[in-house]
């Protein structure tokens, strides 16, 4: 088996039919201040962080590890997806050793209701297929949250168990193990 969260990234950006996904840069910087900062952003994961801190805080080039992908529309920065190890002190496992790998996305509000979210998490997952065939890929978030909820199904994601966490119930699911297309 091998190591969870270990896996080569991808050197080249991933295209999809209206989107970009890549590697951070520091032209990001102001829409990851934006993200963080955004209170529509933030309902759903402990609320927004203070400008003022983050243009403190952020790095130069924020995100730039792998897991992290810049989600990009028209050369903007739109949001981002995370494909990082679930940690083993979390509740929510389909593992007993723990470990899976856990998509995680935030986008900015203007890029709402257009699918984006959708078709960038659809591009993730292939290529997370494809680099780790037979590799389930776990998902939580606030059962409160429709829109993630809507998503979550609509990638194929299955409720697994609901528990509380972070002050509110959340929903736990899993994509089952896939093997690419070919």
């Amino acid at each position: 088996m091998i190591e969870p969260g270990i896996f080569p990234w991808p050197t080249a950006p991933i295209p999809t039919a209206r989107l970009v996904l890549r590697q951070s840069e520091a032209r990001d910087r102001a829409a990851f201040v934006e993200l963080f900062a955004s209170p529509e952003v933030g309902t759903y994961i402990g609320g927004a962080r203070p400008r003022d801190e983050l243009e403190r805080a952020m790095p130069e080039v924020p995100g730039r590890r792998p897991g992290c992908f810049v989600v990009e529309r028209d050369g903007t920065m739109i949001g981002m997806i995370t494909l990082d190890p679930r940690g083993a002190e979390r509740r929510g496992h389909v593992r007993p050793e723990a470990g899976e790998t856990e998509l995680g996305y935030l986008f900015l509000p203007g890029a709402w209701r257009h699918g984006y979210a959708f078709e960038a998490c659809t591009a993730a997952l292939d290529w997370f297929t494809g680099t780790r065939p037979g590799e389930p890929v776990v998902l939580s978030a606030q059962s409160a949250n429709d829109r993630a909820m809507r998503l979550a199904a609509k990638l194929g994601f299955i409720e697994v168990e609901r528990f509380e966490e972070y002050g509110a119930e959340q929903w736990f699911g899993v994509r089952p193990p896939t093997t690419p297309a070919g």
